[in-house]
């Protein structure tokens, strides 16, 4: 009998994994939820701060690729991906994904992610419903399936939400913004990710060109002006001004100074919006947080405002 439950590999990309347990407890997990877990040869590899030197982590890329898994899944981010993008056998890329995998994380995974759509490696913009195939960015096993101070893990959330997209069922997410947009809709391409590693490869031939997008950003450990300068360099070099909407998850982790005498993110987000056309949207629910979205990069989105609820479709 065929085992028609959605294979999944575990790699490492980026950073090094500390411990082996809580992989080791996610794979059990995704078990449990339905899924057919591997984990790569090279998963625990360590090297300096990374999992593996380059080398080896490029290979466990291609590796990945070339197995052509339902589920590409990465241990964690950290750091590691940006070092890689030259060497990457891009058109090996998107044969995976023309053969069905989903490759999913954040963070880190934002540079490989970025890259694909730059590299036209992610799939198309529209797909037939049910295509699971390309980019998502979604949960990651460490941190969110195999964390010791839950029972199951992680988020229930979080992982409900993962397995609706990575069967098919996902179609749409929604969440909670301010007041003030009501009745916006509009179109477009969705990509971003992590606000650092998305400013870090701007220039770069790995960025993408996307006009007419929706736009998600997120961080961690970035102090509001270090937001905010980097919200302006992206708006300096109009990028912002090309999107259909802006839509910021969590920024957490930072300190507050005495200095900061009433600035705060939500006077960056202000003061931003006097800037760019765009509309700026808060409250995305992902980020280094718990619980965080599925969502699908380069697919094109109808995103809709009704009051304070948000609803993204593809």
């Amino acid at each position: 009998m065929t085992d028609t439950r959605p294979s999944l590999i575990i790699y490492s990309p980026a950073g090094v994994v500390p411990t082996a347990a809580p992989v080791r407890k996610a794979l059990k997990r995704l078990t449990a939820l339905g899924f057919v877990p591997t984990l790569d040869a090279s998963a625990l590899s360590k090297h300096q701060r990374f999992a593996g030197d380059d080398a080896e982590r490029l290979t466990a890329i291609h590796r990945v690729a070339e197995a052509s898994p339902a589920v590409a899944l990465a241990t964690r981010g950290g750091y590691g991906l940006t070092r890689l993008l030259d060497q990457i056998e891009w058109p090996l890329i998107a044969r995976s994904v023309e053969q069905g995998t989903a490759w999913v994380g954040y963070s880190d995974v934002t540079a490989l992610q970025l890259a694909a759509l730059a590299h036209k490696a992610a799939g198309p913009e529209t797909v037939e419903e049910g295509v699971t195939a390309g980019f998502w960015a979604g949960p990651m096993a460490s941190d969110d399936f195999g964390r010791a101070d839950s029972p199951e893990g992680g988020d229930d959330v979080t992982q409900e939400v993962f397995v609706e997209a990575m069967t098919g069922e996902l179609e749409a997410v929604g969440f909670r913004t301010e007041a003030g947009f009501d009745g916006l809709e509009t179109r477009g391409r969705l990509w971003g990710g992590n606000m650092a590693v998305l400013q870090a490869m701007l220039g770069t031939r790995h960025f993408p060109k996307i006009k007419n997008g929706v736009l998600f950003l997120e961080d961690i450990n970035e102090h509001p002006y270090r937001i905010e300068r980097t919200l302006l360099q992206l708006h300096q070099a109009g990028i912002l001004d090309q999107q259909k909407a802006i839509l910021l998850g969590t920024f957490n982790g930072f300190k507050k100074s005495p200095l900061d005498r009433g600035y705060t993110l939500k006077t960056v987000i202000a003061y931003l919006r006097t800037l760019t056309s765009a509309p700026i949207l808060t409250g995305l629910p992902f980020g280094h947080v718990p619980t965080k979205l599925c969502l699908p990069l380069g697919r094109k989105v109808n995103l809709v405002v009704q009051g304070r609820d948000v609803l993204v479709m593809w």
